[in-house]
């Protein structure tokens, strides 16, 4: 397997960790914090926008692993630099919009 290969599987995985909490925030009818938003990253999106931007966050996830090389579900190899690009991209999340939603307190 290429070194292409598992980059494209990390950012597939980041842009999977993503797609997340825009879709399922959007889907609620809620507003998120988005790109999109002013500032960006800090103020809030429109439900709809939010739906938008989480399946476009989708779409590149399943091009970058599925689209990429021959992504094996099963084989470690593939699915390592996934899960590493998932958890990393959750973990900045987490921190990033603790600061808004009360997640970055002591007990949380």
């Amino acid at each position: 397997m290429e070194w292409l290969h598992f980059v494209s599987y990390f950012f597939g995985g980041a842009f999977l960790s993503n797609a997340i909490p825009h879709f399922v925030s959007g889907t609620m009818g809620q507003p998120f914090q988005s790109p999109f938003a002013k500032p960006p990253g800090q103020g809030l999106s429109s439900s709809t926008v939010n739906v938008t931007w989480g399946f476009f966050n989708l779409v590149l996830a399943y091009v970058l692993i599925c689209h990429v090389g021959n992504f094996e579900l099963r084989s470690i190899a593939d699915t390592a630099p996934l899960g590493l690009g998932f958890l990393l991209l959750g973990l900045m999340s987490a921190r990033q919009f603790g600061r808004f939603h009360g997640g970055n307190s002591p007990e949380g």
